[in-house]
């Protein structure tokens, strides 16, 4: 059994899937059309806020947009905002689109122990109308492929350094999920199944009914949909019956149901209720609620939160969910300060919740808000580190030489608080050995190109990596023969995709009280930018004499001359 300090709080196993997003009027029927709208391409992650509460703003500029998803997936992903430690397991591809989803669960830092030889990676088409409802169609792909084999052989001690596990009946073979739960209670772990799709389609694609009865009976947390629970009993029209025949037939202990405006319904041995909805400000798009539901709730309990409170954070995950275009939770700091905002339970006793005094922000204590500054930045930055193996900086660092080699030069540019950045940048990586300029990233637009010339190396900053001045500016670089380095969270974006090298420098936390102003991101920047100076700086052998040639003046120069 590992350590305590090397203990998971939960780990599943399920799908995990890249959603192409499909706007539409309505969701046709058989043997209709229908014409596809646009939907909003750039990633959420590049700050843009017209997804929340309206498509007026929309950008007009495709028909599908790629997200982040699948039920396991979406759900840890809003467990991570609380900072529960989660990890996924099982079979992925070693494709374009695994690359994308393993990048994601590494911003969200779900640590993974994946087997990479599947076939391809899972897809999800996606439609969504007016009214923010969908109809979705899976391929299955590495998913499919996961065999009990593969879970008791190669994820066994995974599974045992968790708490609980999560699991699915909706793209993994049945066999395969029943493995997992019975090696989960074999290890002393709790359970916890999404029944995801009919039970009827379940056992027409993934597995027969006695298995799919078995697995039922594995639950100790049972979310079955509401068509799934109606098709096991077809006679009961009423939700509260539905989840309390569940609770008889399948012995779980707890059996949850979410229900869109209602809210989410809890049976267990205390009873069953409703837990009320919260208000989303406006319903666009209702992929992933139930999973955003599950993730809040398995996030509250983690944090000692009372069932009736865990559910209630779980539905302010699902309402924060649904103000915005896809399931899986990538602008970390924006929407947990939206579900801290919308939720009015009690607060978690846990020192990953966001302390507060009564309905406002007031801090508990002088100083608690910068305190948590350098404690989430202190984590941001350990983790940071622990992600880097060195090899990107030392592919920039050879990018840059091959550059200055052919008497070419190294600028660096950021929009924003990543301007400011650049500008220490610039003059970091001169006074250690490579001569490097500023390049103000709108002025490139009006002639400040002209600064560069083709062969020059561009180190680019954006956390996002969607920020649409410098993706003008890159675009623009590139165009006129400049090579680019990004420097960036969105390790999927189009600055990234742009980039002929991109060095990590994501963070899940920004601290402060909203969670959004550039803190921990900043400081990742620098220091990532500091690694790559460091790098180069050995690489050319800076020695004290030329670092004191470069600082005549001041304390830093008079240390180097030894003076």
């Amino acid at each position: 059994m590992a350590g305590a300090t090397n203990r998971l709080e939960v780990v599943g196993i399920g799908s995990m899937v890249l959603d192409r997003m499909h706007r539409t009027r309505r969701v046709l029927a058989a043997n209709e059309k229908g014409l596809l709208e646009s939907v909003e391409i750039s990633s959420p992650a590049e700050g843009s806020s017209s997804a929340e509460g309206s498509l007026e703003g929309f950008p007009r500029s495709g028909p599908v947009k790629n997200c982040i998803g699948g039920v396991l997936l979406n759900q840890f992903g809003w467990a991570s905002l609380f900072g529960l430690r989660a990890g996924l397991f099982g079979r992925q591809a070693d494709d374009d689109t695994g690359r994308l989803l393993r990048a994601a669960m590494k911003r969200s830092g779900i640590e993974t122990h994946l087997d990479l030889t599947g076939s391809a990676s899972s897809l999800a088409e996606i439609f969504v109308d007016a009214e923010g409802e969908r109809a979705i169609y899976m391929a299955a792909g590495a998913t499919a492929e996961t065999t009990p084999e593969h879970v008791r052989n190669d994820h066994a001690d995974f599974i045992a350094r968790a708490d609980r596990l999560s699991t699915e009946i909706s793209q993994l073979p049945l066999d395969t999920t029943l493995a997992a739960l019975r090696l989960a209670h074999e290890a002393g772990l709790s359970t916890i199944v999404d029944l995801d799709i009919l039970p009827s389609d379940a056992v027409a694609g993934l597995g027969d009914r006695e298995t799919l009865d078995a697995i039922l009976g594995e639950a100790d947390l049972l979310k079955p949909t509401a068509p799934a629970a109606r098709e096991l009993f077809p006679k009961i029209e009423a939700l509260e019956e539905l989840v309390m025949a569940l609770r008889e037939r399948t012995g779980a202990q707890t059996v949850v149901m979410t229900d869109g405006a209602r809210g989410s319904l809890l049976s267990d041995e205390a009873g069953t209720r409703w837990i009320p909805a919260y208000e989303a400000s406006g319903v666009i798009d209702s992929t992933g609620a139930g999973d955003a539901f599950l993730g809040g709730l398995l996030a509250g309990q983690a944090m000692g939160l009372a069932i009736e409170d865990a559910a209630k954070l779980g539905n302010a995950c699902g309402a924060a969910c649904v103000e915005r275009v896809g399931a899986f939770p990538d602008e970390a700091d924006a929407l947990r300060a939206r579900v801290i905002e919308i939720y009015d339970g009690a607060a978690p006793r846990d020192e990953r919740w966001p302390a507060r005094s009564g309905a406002g922000t007031t801090e508990e204590v002088p100083g608690a808000a910068g305190c948590r500054v350098l404690d989430v930045a202190a984590r941001e930055l350990a983790a940071l580190a622990e992600r880097h193996d060195g090899a990107s900086i030392e592919v920039a660092a050879a990018l840059i030489e091959a550059a200055e080699a052919s008497g070419k030069r190294v600028h660096v540019t950021g929009v924003g608080k990543p301007e400011h950045v650049a500008h220490y940048a610039a003059s970091l990586l001169a006074s250690t050995g490579t001569p490097t300029t500023f390049l103000h990233a709108t002025e490139s637009l009006h002639g400040s190109l002209g600064q560069i010339v083709p062969g020059d190396v561009v180190i680019a900053i954006s956390n996002s990596g969607g920020t649409s001045e410098c993706l003008l500016a890159v675009e623009a670089i590139r165009g006129y023969g400049g090579r680019v380095i990004a420097v960036t969270g969105g390790l999927a974006s189009p600055l990234a995709e742009a980039a002929d090298v991109t060095l990590d420098a994501g963070v899940k936390e920004e601290g402060g009280p909203l969670g959004l102003a550039p803190r921990a991101s900043v400081a990742a920047e620098i220091l990532v930018l500091a690694a790559l100076g460091a790098v180069l700086q050995e690489r050319r052998g800076l020695d004290r004499q030329e670092y004191a040639a470069r600082h005549p003046a001041g304390a830093l120069g008079k240390r180097a001359r030894g003076s």
